[in-house]
């Protein structure tokens, strides 16, 4: 199983953003977007993670826990909207509790 960390590297180069683009649009610095990619960095907290998925268009549960649908096949297809793939499985629940 990947780390959180591995995942939102991952989901980030997917979706083409630079970890400063990325920084930009969850609202953090530089900084914060490359301790979340470390291995003995930190990790975000869960409105950042939730932030994280709608940016990149991956699930939150995959970037979370590692489990379900990458949301890779959906990150290459132009009519995929962020909300599309970051509400797989219990994503609505957290968007809605974060404000998205």
């Amino acid at each position: 199983m990947t780390t959180i960390a591995l995942r939102i590297r991952r989901a980030r180069t997917l979706a083409r953003l630079s970890q400063s683009q990325l920084a930009h649009t969850v609202g953090v610095n530089r900084s914060a977007v490359a301790q979340w990619e470390r291995e003995a960095g930190t990790r975000p907290s869960v409105e950042h993670l939730a932030a994280v998925a709608v940016a990149t268009k991956a699930p939150f549960e995959w970037l979370a826990t590692g489990r379900g649908d990458t949301c890779e096949s959906r990150l290459e297809a132009p009519s995929a909207t962020a909300a599309e793939c970051a509400m797989g499985d219990g994503g609505v629940r957290v968007l809605a509790a974060v404000g998205h």
